[in-house]
């Protein structure tokens, strides 16, 4: 497929994958995440053919415009969609292949400044919510979903789901759910609400000795180790 065939299928994508489109004039104004895999596909071409420092020009120029920055030596495959793109990175050795959606403020950063692959490989159908950082070279699986504000310091298996500060996996072997970030569980509220709950039964059982109490706190030390259980696995 030829540049100008990737280019229009890049605009095609974004008529799919965002419903508040009006008009193709709207790409003009709107789409900032559309317009900077545009210009990287051309820069991606211009660095591969060793006009790195033209390549660099263009998204510098590019990143200026669209508040994205994207190196011109990354891969990134067909049909890709960076939803609104504000303070979006994509680093030097990033791979991200077909019909991946990304949100605002992602990072796929790096770990290291050794030379080599240092940055993440992002399979095929996987979404990366609003503020996630993908950091090192590690993979994100196939149709993985990544939450909101997440931080993902290690890999990520195929059709899952990780969210928190390091990112755990909290569900697997779900490709096709959609991805809904209200549905995402809270991991600090509810370790939160836990340790509240202790409190209160532990604070009871100094006061009297009473076996409800103690049933209480059985039943919620039970929640407890499955919910660790759930984070390891």
């Amino acid at each position: 497929m030829g540049i100008y065939a990737e280019i229009k299928e890049d605009f095609s994508n974004a008529s799919k994958n965002y419903p508040a489109l009006i008009s193709r004039i709207d790409f003009l104004f709107n789409y900032p995440g559309v317009w900077a895999i545009a210009w990287y596909r051309i820069a991606h071409k211009l660095h591969k053919a060793n006009f790195k420092r033209l390549a660099r020009t263009i998204m510098g120029f590019t990143q200026i415009m669209t508040n994205i920055d994207i190196h011109p030596a990354a891969i990134i495959g067909k049909r890709v969609f960076i939803d609104h793109g504000t303070g979006v990175v994509i680093g030097e050795t990033t791979i991200i292949e077909d019909d991946v959606l990304i949100y605002q403020g992602v990072t796929l950063g790096g770990v290291s400044l050794t030379q080599g692959k240092r940055h993440p490989t992002i399979k095929k159908g996987a979404v990366l919510g609003a503020g996630a950082k993908v950091l090192g070279n590690i993979t994100i699986g196939e149709y993985t979903k990544i939450g909101a504000n997440s931080v993902v310091v290690r890999e990520v298996p195929d059709c899952s789901t990780a969210i928190g500060v390091p990112a755990h996996v909290i569900a697997k072997g779900r490709c096709k759910d959609p991805f809904m970030h209200n549905m995402l569980p809270d991991i600090n509220k509810e370790m939160f609400e836990y340790l509240l709950k202790r409190v209160a039964i532990l604070e009871h059982i100094l006061v009297e000795d009473n076996k409800n109490v103690l049933e209480e706190d059985l039943e919620l030390e039970n929640i407890y180790e499955s919910f660790i259980k759930a984070m390891k696995s």
